[in-house]
């Protein structure tokens, strides 16, 4: 996640998949707990998103306590910034020279990097932990292969933050709670006549949003129609369903709706609305994700203790209000072992360590994600804890949805946000945009694989 970045499934919080002590035709000699272990490196490559760097407190945590039960070996963590992580981790998993033996894997990559071999199967089978974490989770990190290939840290859910402090200023109802698409714009619209500085809607809209203008805008609209975005091993590329998403991207900034285009079609997006125009209450509702709370803790890059009493989190409604009446995505982040990587068994000990109950309940409550763990979401100081919306995201866990998992969804992911874009543009009519999308899929992945509704 998402991001694209981080993320997580509330009730759902349930088992994780856990890279299993090991890694078939091991190329890393001998591993810490079976034989000399001295001089021995473990590079863990992960995304910093911003200069909090939540994970990289996490996983140096992680690093002391497994340098001081291995002694001779070095953990080297490597971190990325985000807007570079999605094109820079390719390269060094492919490299024996440079790949790491642990690195964050989105799971929505999971097959397509398996299939490129820069995945390590792992036997998850005999790590006692495994049976802690959600079996819905856990089968987000197979491949193609029904082999496991990561384990996820965490996951998320989206929904609709909307400010009651502006609400109230302009006469709309709080709690609001909208029942379809048209309360939406009806919202936007009030908002945009009576407070023309605020910006009425916020969502991730272009390119430079990578998966999160995928995940949190496009497919949060469409799985709230009739029509999916893959079904029966074929991509649906023509649908009333993605017409109607387009219509509501279109309406939203063909009507002054949206924030300036200077301003969201930028890879730093996401963080000026996190840190800037939120906090300084410039938004009136966004499209976006839990973790944005992590953001806002006192551990966050924009400590804000009122955020959840000047933005309430509601869930996102179908397109007519039609069953089950609402709807939302997860995602996740993993920890897998390099294919190519030298001490593929130290790795996967790295692993079980970081994603063990006592580090995966300290990752969520500093980053202000989702437990993927069972036992972790039972716990009342991660589960209580102030300034969070754990208890609202187990609800949306009820109406969520997960990505394809399949090797061609990246392709298809990045048609996506090139269609969202031309609309946002206005390069192209809903119609046309969708049209042209059906095209490029179509010469990505073959006629065969496509289908129209």
């Amino acid at each position: 996640m998402a991001k694209g970045k981080r993320k997580w499934m509330t009730g759902l919080l349930v088992s994780l998949t856990v890279l299993t002590a090991a890694c078939s035709n091991n190329s890393a000699g001998t591993s810490a707990s079976g034989g000399d272990s001295s001089n021995k490196v473990v590079k863990v490559a992960y995304g910093k998103w911003n200069e909090t760097d939540n994970w990289g407190k996490w996983l140096t945590s992680v690093k002391t306590e497994f340098e001081k039960a291995h002694p001779g070996v070095t953990v080297e963590l490597q971190p990325i910034q985000g807007a570079q992580y999605a094109t820079k981790i390719p390269l060094l998993m492919s490299d024996p020279s440079s790949a790491p033996e642990v690195l964050a894997e989105d799971s929505f990559m999971i097959n397509a990097d398996s299939e490129a071999g820069y995945l390590e199967p792992l036997k998850v089978d005999s790590w006692s932990d495994w049976s802690n974490f959600n079996e819905a989770i856990k089968a987000a990190a197979k491949g193609k292969d029904d082999k496991t290939y990561g384990v996820p840290f965490s996951t998320d859910v989206r929904g609709l933050y909307y400010n009651k402090e502006l609400f109230k200023k302009v006469g709309l109802p709080v709690p609001w709670e909208p029942k379809n698409w048209q309360d939406i714009l009806t919202a936007s619209q009030t908002i945009h006549e009576k407070l023309p500085d605020i910006i009425p809607f916020w969502m991730n809209s272009g390119k430079a949003g990578q998966e999160a203008t995928t995940m949190q805008t496009f497919e949060m609209l469409l799985y709230g129609t009739a029509n999916p975005l893959y079904e029966n091993g074929k991509w649906i590329t023509q649908s009333p369903g993605i017409l109607s998403s387009l219509n509501f991207i279109n309406n939203i900034y063909s009507n002054g709706f949206g924030p300036p285009l200077s301003q969201v079609l930028t890879a730093q997006a996401g963080q000026v609305l996190e840190t800037d125009l939120m906090p300084n209450q410039k938004v009136a509702i966004a499209l976006n994700g839990n973790w944005l709370t992590g953001t806002w803790a006192a551990s966050g890059s924009k400590p804000w203790p009122e955020a959840l009493d000047v933005y309430d989190f509601v869930k996102m409604p179908t397109e007519n209000g039609q069953a089950p009446g609402f709807t939302s995505m997860s995602g996740g982040w993993t920890l897998a072992v390099g294919a190519k990587s030298v001490e593929k068994e130290l790795g996967w000990e790295f692993i079980q360590l970081a994603i063990n109950e006592k580090h995966n309940k300290e990752f969520a409550m500093l980053d202000g994600a989702l437990t993927p763990r069972l036992d972790v979401a039972k716990d009342k100081e991660y589960s209580e804890q102030p300034g969070t919306l754990y208890a609202k995201a187990a609800d949306f866990i009820t109406y969520t949805h997960v990505r394809p998992s399949t090797a061609d969804y990246p392709v298809v992911s990045t048609a996506i946000q090139e269609m969202v874009e031309k609309v946002v543009t206005q390069g192209a009519s809903p119609q046309d945009a969708m049209t042209q999308y059906a095209q490029s899929v179509e010469r990505s992945v073959g006629a065969d694989k496509t289908e129209t509704k």
